[in-house]
C-alpha cells in the first residue's frame, strides 16, 4: 500500500473526520465565547468596578524609550481568557450534564419483558399439529 493511499485510508476514517469536525466547531465556539465575555460580560464588569476596561489593565515593566515600546505585564487580557475559560468550561460542563442525564433515562428504561411462556394447552396443540404434519408427509400404507 503507498503512502497516499494509506494516509487517504487513515483520513477517511470516522474518528479523524469525528475530530475535524469538533475542532471547527470549537475553534468557532471559541470566537462566540470571546465575543460573549469581552463584549457582554466585561463591560458592566468593569462599570461595576469603576468603569475599569479590563483589558486595559497592565503594569508598565518599562516605559517606553524613543521607537522602544514599553514592556508591559497585561494582566487585564489574562483575566478576559480566565473569564474566556470559565464560560466555555461551564457550558461543556451543562453540555455533558445533559448528556449523562439523558443516557441514564435511556438506561433505566426497563428492558421488553419477554412473550409469556405457551400454556400448557398450546404446547399440546402444537405437538399434535407436529404429528399430524408427519403423518401428512409419511402416511401409513393401508392395511
Amino acid at each position: 500500500m503507498s503512502f497516499i493511499q494509506e494516509f487517504k485510508a487513515f483520513a477517511m476514517k470516522g474518528n479523524v473526520v469525528d475530530l475535524a469536525v469538533g475542532i471547527i466547531i470549537g475553534a468557532a465556539f471559541g470566537k462566540i465565547v470571546s465575543s460573549f465575555v469581552g463584549d457582554v460580560i466585561m463591560p458592566p464588569l468593569g462599570l461595576l468596578i469603576g468603569g475599569v476596561d479590563f483589558s486595559d489593565l497592565a503594569i508598565t515593566l518599562k516605559a517606553a524609550q524613543g521607537d522602544t515600546p514599553a514592556v508591559l505585564l497585561s494582566y487585564g487580557r489574562f483575566i478576559q481568557t480566565v473569564f474566556d475559560f470559565l464560560i466555555v468550561a461551564f457550558a461543556i460542563f451543562m453540555v455533558i450534564k445533559v448528556m449523562n442525564r439523558m443516557r441514564h433515562k435511556e438506561e433505566a428504561k426497563p428492558a421488553p419483558a419477554a412473550p409469556p411462556a405457551p400454556s400448557k394447552e398450546e404446547v399440546l396443540l402444537g405437538e399434535i399439529r407436529d404429528l399430524l404434519k408427519q403423518q401428512n408427509e409419511n402416511p401409513r400404507p393401508p392395511l
